[in-house]
């Protein structure tokens, strides 16, 4: 008599979405779902990419062409253990972290012809 429609709505419902653990396991579903997804699109790809850096900068030798995380190219004139010097003009040589280089470019790599010369 004094029960309003939704009162009697909403407890129709949560006997209807099932106590005990399969109510449970209705509840946690998206949670989990969302989780295996941030794995696979989010984190997962950022490993691949963390590790194939490390490869590179691992694998940098004299005569490569490097780029900085602060934007400067330059050629590999000796590598260290954990740093390397690098050629940014003409006899300007800079000593440099190796974590710090963002991209290698192996020698002979085919460079963008954007800019006309001649």
């Amino acid at each position: 008599m004094f029960a309003t429609p939704a009162y009697a709505q909403a407890a129709s419902g949560a006997a209807a979405s099932g106590d005990g653990i399969q109510g449970l396991l209705l509840n946690f579903a998206p949670l989990v779902l969302i989780m295996v997804m941030g794995y696979f699109v989010l984190w997962r790809p950022q490993q691949q990419r963390a590790k194939k850096h490390q490869e590179q900068v691992a694998g940098i030798k004299r005569g490569d062409t490097v780029i900085l995380s602060s934007g400067l190219i330059g050629q590999v004139v000796r590598v260290e253990d954990k740093e390397a010097v690098i050629e940014i003009s003409p006899k300007v040589e800079v000593k440099v972290i190796k974590s710090m280089i963002a991209d290698v470019r192996v020698k002979g790599a085919p460079v963008a012809a954007n800019d006309a010369k001649g």
